[in-house]
C-alpha cells in the first residue's frame, strides 16, 4: 500500500503547528523589517542632517565654484589667515573648513588643499568636493592654453557602443546587470533554501531517531516512502512559510512606511546627495529606459519555467543527503564530517556563478559547471538569463534527475540501516558497508 501522501499530510501538519515554526513564520518578518525600519529611518536622519562648509581660498582659482545643496551649505571666509579661520569655525561648530593654499600654478595644488574637521568627515562630501575641484582646475587650465569654455564642452564626447546580436536583437551594457541580478536571486534563494529547509529535515529524521518513534512508524511503511514523505512535505511547509514571509514583509513594509512616514528606500541609498545627483544627469534617463528594455528581453517565460524544475529537482537531490545523514547520526553534533562534502558543491556553484557566469556566461568553466548535477541548478540558473539554448537546459535538467534518482536510491540504503541503528558513531566505512545490505 502506498502510504506516501499520508506521510506527507503527516510531516506537513506537523511542522506548521509546531509552536516555534508559527512563532518563527511570523517573528521573522517583523524583525527583518524592524531592522530595515531602524536601519532606514538612521539613513534618513543622516540624510537630512544639515552641513556647513567653509572655504578659505587663497588661491582663488576656487571662487564661487561650490554650490549650495539642500543639505550642504559653503561659506566663503575672504581675507582671514588659517587660524583665525579655524577659530571661528570651531567657534560656530561648522562641518569643516577647506583650505586652499596660496599657489603659483595649477599644478602645485596637489599638496595645497587640506580639510578641516572635528570627526572625520563624511566619505561622499570628500568625494564631491574633490571632484569639484577637480573639474575646476581641469577647465581652468584648458582655459590658460587658450581653449575657451564653448570648446572644453563642444569637445566632451560621450560614447555609449550600441549591442546588436546577429539576430538584430539589441541590447546594452545594462542588459548584463538586470540578467545578472535576476540570475543571481533564483540561486540565491535555492542555495538559502536546501540550506534552511535540508537542516529542517535532517533535524526532524534525528529527532524522531531519537524518541524511538521511528521503530514503530517503519514497521508499516517502506524506508524509501518515509525518506521521500518527509522530504516533500518539510518542502511544502517550508514553501508555506516563504510565501508568508513575502506576503507579510510586503505588508509590513507598506505599513511601517505609511504610519511612521519613514522612507524604507534610504536604507539602501544612504549616500542620497550623491544619488540626487545622478538622477539629475542627462545620462540617467537613457539608463533607466535601457533597464526597462533589459527587462522586456528577458526569456521571462524560459526563466520561470527553468527555475521551477531546476529549483525542485536540486533541492530534492541536496534534500535526500540531507535525509540520509540524518539516518545516520544519533545527535546533530556527528553530523558535522558529512556536512562539508555536501556544502562544498553549493559554495563552489555560488562562487563559479559570481566570479564567472559574470565573466563570461558561456565560457568553458561556466557552461562545463552548469551541466554538472550538484552544481547545475545555481550555475545554469545564473546562465539562463543570458540566452542558453535549449537542448543544453534540457540535458543538463535529465543529468540533474537521473542524478536525483541515483541519489534517492543511494540515501534509501543509508536510511534504511540507519535509521535503527544507535549508540554508535557512523564512519564513511560504515556506511560504504550499509550500502551492501
Amino acid at each position: 500500500m502506498n502510504h506516501l501522501p499520508l506521510i506527507i499530510k503527516r510531516e506537513y501538519l506537523t511542522k506548521v503547528k509546531n509552536k516555534s515554526f508559527i512563532v518563527m513564520t511570523f517573528l521573522s518578518p517583523l524583525i527583518m523589517i524592524a531592522l530595515i525600519a531602524v536601519v532606514a529611518y538612521l539613513s534618513q536622519l543622516n540624510n537630512d542632517k544639515k552641513r556647513t562648509i567653509s572655504v578659505l581660498d587663497e588661491s582663488g582659482y576656487l571662487k564661487d565654484v561650490f554650490q549650495n545643496t539642500d543639505n550642504t551649505t559653503y561659506t566663503s571666509l575672504m581675507g582671514m589667515n588659517l587660524d583665525d579661520a579655524l577659530n571661528l569655525v570651531k567657534e560656530k561648530e561648522d562641518y569643516g573648513l577647506l583650505h586652499i593654499a596660496a599657489v603659483d600654478s595649477i599644478g602645485a595644488f596637489a599638496d595645497n588643499v587640506k580639510f578641516y574637521s572635528e570627526e572625520s568627515p563624511s566619505t561622499s562630501i570628500m568625494l564631491g568636493l574633490e571632484r569639484t575641484i577637480e573639474k575646476r582646475l581641469r577647465d581652468r587650465k584648458l582655459q590658460d592654453d587658450g581653449v575657451t569654455p564653448e570648446q572644453i564642452e563642444a569637445a566632451k564626447t560621450s560614447i555609449d557602443i550600441i549591442q546588436e546580436s546577429f539576430d538584430g536583437e539589441k541590447s546594452s551594457k545594462v542588459d548584463n546587470v538586470v540578467k545578472l541580478i535576476f540570475g543571481g536571486i533564483a540561486g540565491y534563494l535555492l542555495f538559502m533554501f536546501i540550506i534552511i529547509y535540508g537542516n529542517m529535515i535532517m533535524r526532524s529524521i534525528i529527532e524522531e531517531k531519537t524518541s524511538r518513534i521511528i521503530e514503530i512508524i517503519i514497521s508499516s511503511v517502506k524506508p524509501i516512502q518515509l525518506m521521500m514523505g518527509k522530504i516533500i512535505g518539510t518542502s511544502l511547509a517550508g514553501v508555506t512559510q516563504f510565501a508568508i514571509w513575502v506576503i507579510l514583509g510586503g505588508v509590513l513594509m507598506t505599513v511601517v512606511s505609511v504610519i511612521l512616514g519613514i522612507d524604507m528606500t534610504q536604507a539602501s541609498a544612504p549616500q542620497q546627495e550623491l544619488m540626487d545627483q545622478a538622477m539629475q544627469s542627462e545620462g540617467f534617463k537613457g539608463i533607466m529606459e535601457d533597464g526597462f528594455t533589459a527587462v522586456s528581453n528577458l526569456p521571462l517565460t524560459n526563466l520561470v519555467i527553468a527555475f521551477i524544475f531546476f529549483f525542485i529537482g536540486g533541492y530534492l537531490l541536496y534534500s535526500s543527503l540531507y535525509a540520509a545523514i540524518g539516518a545516520a547520526v544519533d545527535n546533530e553534533t556527528d553530523t558535522q564530517q558529512f556536512m562539508l562534502p555536501i556544502l562544498m558543491p553549493l559554495i563552489l556553484a555560488v562562487y563559479v556563478g559570481v566570479f564567472t557566469v559574470i565573466d563570461d556566461p558561456h565560457g568553458t568553466v561556466s557552461t562545463v559547471f552548469s551541466f554538472i548535477p550538484f552544481t547545475s541548478p545555481v550555475v545554469m540558473l545564473m546562465r539562463i538569463p543570458f540566452g542558453v539554448p535549449l537542448w543544453q537546459q534540457g540535458i543538463s535538467l535529465l543529468l540533474l534527475i537521473g542524478t536525483f534518482m541515483f541519489t534517492v536510491w543511494f540515501a534509501a540504503k543509508i536510511y534504511r540501516v540507519g535509521i535503527l541503528m544507535y549508540g554508535k558513531k557512523p564512519t564513511y566505512k560504515e556506511l560504504f558497508k550499509w550500502l551492501k545490505y
